[in-house]
């Protein structure tokens, strides 16, 4: 008898799973599973408390699910990708697997791994690997020239185009391949752990309902809700996408079904949403074919000249919302109570770090990384990269977001600042985004910080930085 190996990495669920659908293909297989911790090499990824936790909750599901229908999953812990290969390798043997499974992972240690275990296995075992948390493969869309896009609009229409000629349904989970089995739940990783909360349950059924009442009942308010943070109008299924409990074939295909005329309707909410999700693929895709991403490298090399400033203290409150800028501030204590952080305030809080404060932007892609329950390379880059203008299609340099007025237009009345930021509840609404001016009318002592740069002068400061980069000086 044939023995199957799925190795499950980022891909934790059993429905619509390439990798565990094709080794459940031969009924007469015995079909096994493997989820290797490896502790120490997510520590070097900066991956979040959070996020090893929501894995832990979310690996206890998927055990359950696979032992229901006859399926073991085994797991194991060791320190890095190298002690992993060692383990596979020797387990293999032992288990006398005749096929490997697996999905790919697209970071440039992930592939290097990878592509060793499969030259240790030549000749013992054969592996199949599936392009399967993407809608299309890396590579697959490219320019007339055959080059990668480098300006995201034009890869959407090609990306679109090449969408409608490819097979991306859904795919079922596997049958029963005997009687339910008993497990051994895996041990809590030796790894630090934050709870999670009760914003984000575990497991595909959870994620998969979230998706199917986003799609059928906000998606269409999704372009004008979208950017007010006070207001829960994303489909907040990131966390789940990020270590595959979802999958974006499930996300395009469930969008479809509620909202048929989706690519017909550029300007629908179910379309912007559509969009953030071709967004992930173009960052996945610019990575595979610009390795030096994944190695804090800029995709704008004169960027790289850009002298930064080394300020402990400023990074320190940008990190614990004390900037004195509330809106910034805000961000920030959301990321760091719960893990997440409403896109728009991503996009001011990272402008802030980088062109307010003139701060290298990989401290703050970093940051980011510890913290986020969606911890995403490719999109935590790209993300951060666009917003520090050193990225592919990035904002440009002179592209400076003035956070107050960031405030203003996003949370004019100030109710997301309220939420996080207590100590400002009884400024008015008009005040809010500038809650120093109304204290001293008011002869009122504020239990907040005053603004740790006059933006004005930053602005400036950063201009020249940027201008001096490019030039070639320093």
């Amino acid at each position: 008898m044939a023995t199957h190996l799925v190795w499950l990495r980022n891909d934790l669920r059993i429905i619509d799973n390439k990798a565990l659908y094709a080794a459940c293909g031969d009924p007469d297989a015995k079909v096994l599973a493997v989820f290797i911790a490896t502790p120490t090499q997510w520590q070097q990824h900066d991956m979040a408390p959070r996020q090893a936790a929501f894995i832990h909750a979310n690996l206890l599901q998927v055990q359950q699910a696979l032992a229901a229908r006859g399926i073991e999953l085994v797991y194991h812990q060791c320190n890095d990708f190298a002690g992993s290969l060692v383990w596979l390798v020797d387990f293999c043997q032992q288990r006398q697997v005749s096929a490997l499974f697996y999905n790919r992972q697209y970071e440039i240690n992930e592939r290097q791994r990878d592509a060793q275990l499969e030259r240790q296995l030549a000749g013992k075992v054969i592996c199949h690997r599936f392009d399967d948390s993407l809608l299309l493969p890396p590579g697959s869309v490219q320019t007339g020239s055959g080059e990668m896009y480098k300006v995201y609009t034009p890869f959407r229409r090609a990306f679109i185009q090449r969408l409608l000629e490819s097979d991306v349904n859904s795919l079922p989970a596997p049958r029963s391949r005997g009687e339910k089995i008993n497990v051994t739940p895996p041990e809590m990783f030796d790894y630090p752990l934050a709870k999670v909360g009760s914003a984000y349950p575990a497991g595909e059924e959870v994620a998969l309902q979230r998706l199917r009442t986003f799609c059928r009942e906000q998606v269409q308010d999704y372009v004008k809700q979208r950017d007010l943070p006070a207001i829960a109008g994303t489909s907040s299924l990131s966390p789940y996408l990020a270590i595959g409990v979802l999958s974006p074939r499930q996300c395009f295909n469930r969008l479809r079904a509620e909202c048929p005329d989706v690519l017909e309707n550029p300007e629908s909410g179910a379309f912007c949403w559509l969009n953030e999700l071709i967004w992930r693929e173009f960052y996945r895709h610019l990575m595979v074919a610009h390795p030096a991403l994944c190695q804090h490298r800029p995709f704008i090399e004169w960027t790289d000249r850009v002298c930064w400033q080394v300020n402990d203290r400023a990074l320190q409150a940008w990190q614990q919302g004390q900037t004195g800028y509330p809106i910034v501030d805000a961000a920030m204590r959301q990321l760091n109570q719960t893990g997440w952080i409403h896109n728009r305030l991503r996009m001011i809080s990272a402008s802030f770090l980088v062109k307010d404060l003139l701060i290298d932007w990989r401290a703050g892609e970093r940051y980011f990384m510890q913290q986020l329950l969606d911890g995403d390379l490719a999109a935590n880059n790209g993300g951060w990269q666009w917003a520090a203008s050193t990225g592919t299609d990035a904002a440009p340099y002179f592209r400076i977001f003035n956070p107050t007025t960031q405030g203003e237009r996003f949370d004019p009345q100030g109710t997301f600042i309220r939420k996080w930021l207590p100590e400002l509840v009884d400024v008015p609404d008009n005040d809010i985004h500038q809650p120093h001016r109304w204290a001293e009318k008011q002869q009122y002592v504020l239990d907040y910080p005053l603004p740790i740069v006059d933006h004005q002068q930053a602005r400036l400061a950063t201009l020249a930085a940027f201008e001096a980069a490019k030039r070639g000086g320093f």
